[in-house]
């Protein structure tokens, strides 16, 4: 079960930072490529302890449904997702935000399985982790530039 840990370093406010991390707006507007969208449960502003969201998004080729759940809420150092319905065998976010005099440093860890026993395994490893570090490495490059401008207004 692969973990990815990705940490971005943010010129802006901790709490600022926070809360962008967890904009359905952002997030959308984030994951253009994969046409992602919020069709149940939360679907815009900032999404808050035990709330759910379905994202419908088009990978590989495929639209796919996922739906999570915020299990941990701890503002503005911690929240997770954990996935309740979706693609992968199971799937958890932990966001971590740590304060520091250059900014605030933002840390993902994406914990994923596969379905489908070896042959979830092989895909893992052979494109998946890194299709899935691509994915969040472009979602966190949207949020620093938001958070860093003035367009963070528009979304908190």
């Amino acid at each position: 079960m692969p973990t990815i840990r990705i940490e971005t370093l943010i010129k802006a406010p901790i709490e600022r930072v926070f809360d962008l991390s967890r904009s359905i707006d952002i997030h959308e507007l984030s994951t253009h490529q994969t046409n992602e969208k919020a069709i149940a449960g939360r679907l815009s502003g900032l999404i808050e302890l035990h709330e759910t969201v379905t994202w419908r998004a088009r990978h590989f080729g495929i639209y796919q449904k996922l739906s999570v759940a915020i299990t941990a809420f701890d503002r503005p150092y911690r929240f997770e997702d954990k996935m309740l319905k979706g693609a992968f065998e199971s799937m958890e976010h932990t966001h971590l935000f740590e304060q520091q005099t250059e900014g605030t440093n933002m840390i993902d860890l994406f914990t994923f399985k596969a379905p489908l026993g070896v042959l979830g395994c092989v895909a893992e490893k052979l494109f998946l982790t890194a299709y899935m570090t691509d994915f969040l490495k472009k979602r966190n490059e949207t949020i620093r530039s938001i958070a860093e401008g003035e367009q963070w207004k528009q979304f908190v």
